[in-house]
């Protein structure tokens, strides 16, 4: 924290933000900052688990004012919940409504989709002039209100303390509803400190802003970067159209980091070539293979990356470069990150013998709160020495030379475009429509390990339109949940004990694309 404070009093005139034609510095940041968090409502809402606190929602384009509005909401000691504007209208309304949002930070475009929620309209935040305190004040302020200080900085009074939520991230979850994972200000301090201590961002480091506000990856993106007095570049519709369209963006603004699914990395990686001015290329979210990155590692540092959004975005490294892929093809998770610790146990919580197979489990600083809806936290135990310990639900093993190999998930859990889908849920809510009788979703890989859905699914009668179903899906689903495949059954299979028998079922194959 004391680093970034210091280089924020002496370049506030740093680039902050840069977008396709506009460029903050970080006392304009700071500056938008302010009056945006001018414009809050005095509100004292208890969180929706009866913890004091107060949440925001976040609904908004990508952009300088949607980061903006995210550390007005921390600088106050609140919590941001955010959502993508195109996410379906009810997932949008349970998160909001779980989480006990005090109000919503949008824009008027969404309003029809939020109207039961109070509404702070970013277009009705003015451009008056902010206070009267200097600007060399206003950008120190801009590192230290982000996050509450620790250490040497712990003199200042604010509103936001270490324990604080600083956020709520909606995940998947095996019941049919998502479940709300809750990290805190320390954690994400935590996590700052890592990034900071692998990859040593700052000033004259540009950051591409490419993840959903939804995934931690965003975390990582905005928090390490303006938390080191580097810059982050955010594309518009224009620059997400392709990955060439992607690459010219940034190529123009310099961004020489870039965190993203291993999908981005595969398609960089059938470029000729990719922009000189990147040093950094950090994959996560789901395993990296060797044939993502083949034509990349002779240009650019990669690295492969692990950690649940319980543990606070990443909780392992592994440098790829001049390093060989196992014989799965995909790269090791690598070590634990600082003040985190990586266990491989039994189902019993107890150490497995070196390069057996266990559940991966994370201590450490990283590890968050839990689930909003505390019924949930089965997966939140307490280690033999008292400490938090989060039981993953993957499987993996311990190198050789220390690192970790991941396997696969104990549960049916999947990874579809880097995200992570129960299809249990898929099926609930499947099985929820009228014209569905009974169903079963279940998940598959195509030729190059990439998960898919196909759902087997027995109609209520013959008038079973597939584009109806699929709309009644979208409405509490996003996109890459829905399943790409549909078979119609006259009955699902059983096994003798009545449950489904998985085995029976017709497999659809999809073929893998390069």
């Amino acid at each position: 924290m004391s680093n970034s404070k210091k280089m924020a009093e002496k370049s506030p005139t740093q680039t902050a933000i840069v977008e396709d034609k506009r460029t903050l510095t970080y006392r304009e940041l700071d500056q938008r900052i302010q009056r945006i968090a001018e414009k809050f409502p005095d509100v004292e809402t208890p969180r929706a688990d009866g913890a004091k606190g107060v949440c925001i929602g976040i609904v908004a384009d990508h952009g300088i004012d949607q980061i903006a509005s995210i550390v007005a909401v921390l600088k106050t000691g609140a919590a941001y919940v955010p959502a993508e504007p195109d996410f379906p209208e009810e997932r949008i309304r349970f998160m909001m409504k779980e989480s006990g949002v005090s109000f919503i930070i949008t824009q008027r475009k969404y309003r029809d989709k939020l109207q039961e929620f109070p509404l702070l309209f970013l277009e009705e935040i003015t451009e008056e002039a902010p206070g009267r305190r200097s600007a060399e004040k206003m950008a120190a302020d801009v590192a230290a209100e982000i996050l509450p200080a620790q250490g040497e900085d712990a003199g200042t009074v604010r509103a936001a303390r270490p324990e604080s939520l600083a956020y709520i991230l909606y995940t998947s979850g095996s019941t049919g509803v998502p479940k709300g994972v809750c990290v805190t200000n320390a954690n994400v301090c935590h996590y700052v400190r890592a990034f900071q201590h692998e990859f040593h961002p700052a000033a004259g480091d540009v950051m591409l802003q490419y993840s959903v506000c939804s995934f931690d990856i965003f975390v990582e993106e905005v928090f390490t970067t303006l938390l080191s007095g580097a810059a982050l570049a955010i594309p518009g519709g224009t620059a997400r159209a392709d990955i060439r369209s992607l690459m010219d963006f940034v190529r123009e603004k310099k961004v020489t980091i870039i965190s993203g699914f291993p999908y981005l990395l595969m398609e960089m990686n059938e470029l000729e070539a990719i922009p000189s001015s990147l040093r950094l290329l950090i994959s996560g979210g789901d395993v990296l293979r060797e044939s993502y990155v083949t034509h990349l590692l002779p240009q650019v540092a990669v690295y492969n990356t692990y950690g649940p959004s319980e543990t606070t975005v990443c909780c392992s490294y592994f440098h790829c470069n001049g390093q060989k892929a196992l014989e799965d093809g995909t790269y090791p998770i690598g070590k634990a990150v600082p003040c985190s610790q990586i266990e491989i146990l039994d189902d019993n919580l107890n150490s497995v013998p070196d390069g057996s197979t266990g559940e991966i489990c994370i201590l450490g600083d990283g590890v968050s709160n839990g689930y909003l809806d505390k019924s949930k936290n089965k997966m939140f135990v307490t280690s033999a020495d008292g400490r938090p310990l989060y039981r993953s639900g993957d499987l993996g093993y311990l190198l050789p030379d220390g690192n970790l190999a991941f396997l696969h998930r104990k549960d049916s859990q999947v990874m579809i475009l880097g995200k992570r889908v129960e299809p249990e849920e898929v099926e609930n809510v499947l099985c929820d429509c009228d014209e569905v009788q009974t169903a079963v979703v279940r998940p598959f890989t195509d030729e190059h390990g990439l998960s898919y859905l196909t759902a087997y699914v027995v109609p209520e009668s013959t008038k079973f339109v597939l584009s109806e179903i699929k709309k009644k899906l979208s409405r509490y689903l996003t996109s890459f949940m829905i399943p790409e495949f549909f078979v119609i059954m006259d009955h699902i299979p059983l096994t003798p004990n009545g449950k489904p028998d998985l085995n029976s079922l017709p497999v659809v194959l999809k073929e893998g694309v390069c």
